[in-house]
């Protein structure tokens, strides 16, 4: 009696986390589609002025230039570490941090001082759990970052870097492929290396007009990519928090409903042998009376 009051007791357990396991798996994917179509509108837009910055680059026009600055030796690096601010969703986070911290690491191999800038709770958690200094932790980005969000979190590593404070800044955040694909990547944002790659280099042929100059035009630009940069990362990387939590949340509920499907036939089978040993009782006392 006592295993079989055990056995209903997981039951109810497991077939309510497989109830919010389910809920959260259809939440994540009905967050995950405005996010896709995010990414695949921002997309476009960071192709195209990476292709107009492209064209416009030429060596003389890289010397007056601060964004464009390509130091020869890197003696301070920033690492820009973009996590999501809940979990439930498998390895996305673990993998994120391991990311920027083996990037981190290459970087101060090469003698280079590194300073980390986080945004993402679980990040930020983990980094101060390991008393890992942090130049910059937020946690105020959600899953629907903004223009602003990227120029608050890029535009002061900006200033660093033309004011010479800074050598490189890269990005770590989740490159979003597809729902079951959300690799980490890293990005490097400063200096700017934008080439156009829908020409060769050597046959690219300079026979437009420009107005305003081309100085003028870079000067927008330049700027404008980097913040475009950071905001990409910012959306794919929501966009594949998503993907990642409604994969482990299906996983989770799958795993659940094989539990319960155990579960109900240990249950059964316990209560047969109980039901059996109750009839072997009652006759058996019947026999005794005769």
């Amino acid at each position: 009696m006592a295993q079989t009051r055990e056995l209903k007791r997981r039951i109810r357990s497991v077939s309510k986390t497989r109830q919010i396991t389910k809920t959260m798996e259809m939440v994540s994917t009905s967050k995950l589609k405005r996010a896709t179509d995010r990414v695949h509108a921002a997309r476009p837009y960071a192709e195209h002025l990476r292709g107009a910055i492209g064209r416009l680059l030429d060596p003389a026009l890289r010397e007056r230039f601060p964004l464009l600055r390509r130091p020869e030796t890197v003696r301070r690096a920033a690492v820009v570490l973009i996590t999501s601010n809940r979990g439930l969703a498998g390895a996305f986070n673990a993998n994120l941090i391991r990311e920027a911290r083996g990037l981190a690491t290459r970087l101060r191999e090469q003698g280079a001082e590194v300073e980390l800038h986080v945004s993402g709770r679980k990040a930020v958690s983990f980094l101060r759990f390991r008393k890992e200094p942090m130049a910059v932790a937020r946690m105020d980005i959600g899953d629907r970052p903004s223009l602003e969000d990227a120029a608050s979190l890029v535009d002061p590593l900006r200033d660093r870097f033309e004011a010479g404070e800074l050598d490189e800044v890269h990005v770590v955040y989740a490159r979003f492929r597809s729902a079951l694909s959300t690799p980490p990547a890293a990005m490097k944002v400063l200096p700017v290396e934008a080439e156009d790659d829908g020409e060769e280099r050597g046959t690219r042929v300079h026979n437009f007009i420009l107005s305003p100059s081309a100085d003028e035009i870079l000067g927008r630009l330049l700027p404008l990519y980097v913040r475009n940069s950071v905001y990409r990362a910012l959306v794919e990387t929501a966009a594949a928090e998503h993907g990642a939590r409604r994969t482990a949340m299906k996983n989770a509920t799958d795993n659940a409903g094989d539990m319960l499907d155990v579960l109900n036939r240990t249950y059964n089978r316990a209560r047969q042998a109980q039901i059996t040993q109750e009839i072997a009782e009652i006759v058996g006392g019947a026999a005794a009376l005769e």
